[in-house]
């Protein structure tokens, strides 16, 4: 059984913007129709679902600030994306802030605009997995999924709920395979933060430069092969908890990057000028001896006891 196609409702009083996008979008296999102003989309809305809603900002009668109010009344999780030829930084904020998902100016670059859908589409997707990852801990948070039944496992266990509610940063010590992850996931499932995203980053499968664009996001443009403005993982975390998988295998460059973060509570996205406010909780794993990094030089101090706040080891399989 084939799936149901994206549905995207395109709204612009311009029929020859509609018309182009309809075809656009038709022809990736989207589902598509167009309405000419904010009374019309509403209408189609209340008859039919749609997943996506490109949304022109200024139109006779309702202007589009108005129709986003409205298609939020009625459709909460409905992405919604503005598009307008009249584009300031004011119009924008306020667009987003209204629960936007993004904005474009025109004239529209449609490889764009497609890339932008995308990256909507896949933020629902994450969110929805996030939701069902949510109920399964909050279903297991009272005795989360750990292999063990030892008296050092179950300190673990009294450990992290003791640990959850608060928002220290905690570093989770233990060999590869032990449920690192799973444990970060427990500590996210009970603590206030559970209602916003986990982010996990394994630290030691990217490059340096990968890493920073992948924690920072960047400005199109902000490099070669930057085509589209990405949001960063300390973005993405923010209101929720950032998972550092191997944070030992940090470079020296990475660890003053990440230091600055935790001690502003900011960050800048590769090519922007502004910085931007971030509030997470920081989980960190490891399988090093960061002690003897911190010796040896490998492992800034100062992040040392910024990420050490609360330890959690995790015992081998074999000793469980």
């Amino acid at each position: 059984m084939s799936e149901t196609p994206v549905s995207i409702l395109i709204v612009d009083d311009e029929f020859s913007v509609r018309d182009s996008l309809e075809h656009w979008f038709r022809r990736d296999g989207y589902r598509t129709a167009g309405a000419r102003d904010g009374e019309e989309a509403l209408h189609r809305l209340q008859e039919d679902r749609w997943d996506v809603v490109l949304l022109d900002m200024k139109m006779p009668g309702m202007d589009g600030l108005d129709v986003l109010r409205r298609i939020h009344a009625l459709e909460p999780g409905i992405l919604v994306i503005i598009i307008t030829a009249y584009g300031s930084v004011e119009s924008a904020v306020t667009a987003l802030k209204e629960g936007a998902f993004d904005y474009i100016n025109k004239p529209i670059d449609p490889d764009e605009l497609s890339h932008v859908v995308q990256r909507a589409l896949e933020q629902r997707r994450l969110s929805s997995e996030n939701v069902a990852l949510k109920a399964k801990l909050e279903e297991l948070s009272t005795v989360p999924h750990i292999v063990g039944e030892s008296r050092e496992i179950q300190k673990v266990l009294e450990l992290v709920r003791a640990v959850a509610p608060m928002d220290a940063t905690v570093l989770i010590r233990g060999e590869s395979g032990t449920g690192k992850e799973l444990i970060a996931q427990a500590i996210h499932a009970q603590s206030p933060r559970r209602y916003f995203a986990i982010v996990p980053v394994n630290c030691g499968a990217l490059t340096e430069s990968l890493l920073e664009s992948e924690l920072f996001g960047h400005e199109r443009g902000a490099f070669t092969g930057a085509q589209f403005r990405r949001k960063g993982r300390f973005e993405m975390a923010d209101g929720g908890t950032l998972f550092l998988d191997e944070v030992g295998t940090l470079s020296p460059k990475t660890q003053v990057e990440l230091l600055r973060v935790l001690e502003s509570r900011e960050v800048t996205r590769l090519g922007a000028a502004k910085p931007i406010k971030v509030d997470f909780r920081l989980v960190c794993a490891t399988n090093q001896d960061l002690e003897q990094m911190v010796a040896e030089g490998k492992f800034r101090d100062d992040l040392y006891y910024r990420v050490n706040v609360v330890t959690i080891h995790l015992p081998p399989l074999r000793e469980r």
